[in-house]
């Protein structure tokens, strides 16, 4: 991740967003627009321990915390998925960030059983970056336009309304791809609304452009929001986690509230009117 020449420090506004890195490694995708630097093997077991999450939970009990959200690399696969499902949803809504790749009837009936356990309501967030199954496979693997798709389908009959996030990799305009998502789930039985369609742009992590951050005050960043736990601290936001110049802090008893936009990501946060990683539930239908 490159350095850019000078850095802005962005606030903590609201503590309304708990990220929570259910594992940075494990995932059973290696898509060319990552953010994440995979290693070689695909097997990776770096998991958050349960007792982690239990703590945080309850330091952070006297926050007003809207969502939690479950991300990763893929957060479906952690071995404790469903117990810290279960956790969090005694705390707030959460948001699942996922792509889709396991849940089928079966799963996303179980999904809903545990929703109704709670008082609170799961969200998600679906990974599938373009309308053509040749072009999101391509940044994908084999199969993944198809796992996508076929989860959305499931989470719909048991009525949930699953957000449909897009990295524009292939840099197109908005509204053509908002128009033909929304004809490729009318054909699925999904009548998704905009605001079911996050398009986000594409971070090319092997960019050697050098820029600034220079004004904050139009964008919605995730660090003025939120914070991302993860198995060795806390981050300013989830592209930053693991980098020392995202860190807060050990936990949530005590951590930093400032975050200073030092990195090349940081540029691409700062040039949008949307969170890249949090939902903008003024938005949210």
């Amino acid at each position: 991740m490159n350095t850019i020449s000078k850095s802005v420090m962005a606030e903590l506004k609201s503590f309304d967003n708990l990220f929570i890195e259910m594992s940075a490694k494990s995932c059973n995708q290696r898509c060319k627009h990552c953010y994440i630097n995979f290693p070689s093997s695909k097997k990776v077991e770096d998991f958050i321990n349960i007792e982690i999450v239990q703590n945080a939970l309850n330091d952070t009990k006297m926050r007003d915390i809207k969502c939690i959200y479950l991300t990763g690399a893929e957060p479906m696969t952690h071995p404790d998925f469903n117990s810290i499902l279960r956790l969090c949803l005694k705390k707030s809504d959460v948001c699942i960030c996922t792509s889709g790749f396991n849940i089928n009837e079966k799963k996303a009936r179980f999904l809903k059983k545990v929703e109704g356990e709670s008082n609170n309501e799961i969200i998600f967030k679906i990974s599938i970056d373009h309308y053509d199954e040749i072009k999101n496979d391509n940044i994908r693997y084999r199969g993944a336009f198809r796992d996508a798709v076929f989860a959305v389908k499931h989470l719909v009959k048991h009525d949930f309304s699953p957000i449909i996030t897009v990295t524009n990799y292939y840099m197109e305009p908005e509204n053509a791809l908002i128009h033909k998502f929304r004809e490729l789930f009318s054909s699925v039985g999904y009548d998704v609304d905009n605001s079911h369609i996050c398009i986000n742009p594409w971070y090319d992590k092997n960019s050697s452009t050098c820029i600034e951050v220079d004004d904050i005050s139009n964008s919605k960043l995730d660090c003025q929001y939120g914070r991302i736990l993860t198995k060795n601290g806390v981050y300013s936001c989830p592209f930053l986690a693991g980098d020392y110049r995202g860190r807060c802090g050990s936990d949530f008893k005590d951590f930093a509230s400032g975050s200073p936009l030092e990195t090349s990501c940081c540029v691409i946060c700062s040039k949008s009117d949307k969170p890249m990683f949090g939902i903008n539930f003024p938005d949210f239908e």
